[in-house]
């Protein structure tokens, strides 16, 4: 179990852990004004969650295409304060039907693009681009936004010019875009990406995670603050 200081998240059974990645994506995404979100690729829900826990009556939808994930996903989503406002709903995102329309749009996507597939077939359906693409993603998120939506994920910083290509293919735009550093004085690791249907002046922005090993920047404890216990 993984303790925040408002939730728990059981991730054992989820094809997708509890990492640095999501909880950067779930505290640095926009909530400003948001009364739906979705989020793709939940695994143990807590990019979910903490949507929740920083927006008050936002109702969040999470996607997942393992069972196993959906199931954990939901029991953390129960024993949370936000349960009665968080579903987790087993379906293939490229495929399914969703009747709603959503004001923000999350995703840790499957990375690996270029990389060794992993082991488990599991952990390939979660992270590995053979199961959503960037495109198939950016694609499906685009037409499920409201008017105003945002859709924001996580990506390797070396797949940027991929991502730019499909926003142009898209006609999505870029609103804000932040390199991920995790040791200072290294070459960026991530990027984090907001777009929309808006066009838009893009807002550009460097995140270093440590000064040197074990040694986290202040701005990185103050986005992380309101979650992780060390902080």
């Amino acid at each position: 179990m993984f303790r925040f200081k408002q939730f728990s998240v059981e991730h054992d059974r989820s094809s997708m852990k509890v990492g640095t990645d999501g909880v950067l994506l779930g505290a640095w995404c926009d909530v400003t004004g948001a009364r739906r979100a979705l989020d793709v690729g939940t695994g143990s829900g807590v990019i979910a969650l903490m949507l929740a826990q920083r927006a008050p009556g936002l109702i969040v939808d999470a996607i997942d295409i393992d069972h196993d994930s959906v199931v954990e996903a939901q029991g953390n989503f129960s024993h949370s304060p936000w349960g009665y406002r968080l579903c987790a709903i087993e379906g293939d995102f490229s495929t399914m039907e969703l009747p709603e329309k959503y004001d923000i749009i999350v995703s840790n996507p499957p990375f690996f693009t270029n990389g060794v597939l992993p082991p488990l077939h599991q952990r390939m359906n979660a992270r590995h681009t053979q199961s959503l693409t960037y495109g198939q993603l950016l694609s499906r998120a685009q037409s499920l936004l409201t008017n105003a939506g945002k859709i924001s994920f996580i990506s390797p910083a070396d797949v940027a010019d991929v991502i730019l290509e499909t926003c142009s293919d898209n006609n999505l735009y870029i609103s804000k875009i932040t390199e991920v550093i995790s040791v200072k004085n290294t070459p960026p690791k991530r990027l984090l990406w907001e777009m929309t249907n808006v066009e838009c002046v893009t807002s550009r922005g460097v995140l270093t995670i440590e000064n040197t090993p074990g040694d986290f920047t202040e701005e990185y404890r103050e986005l992380c603050r309101d979650f992780y216990l060390k902080f």
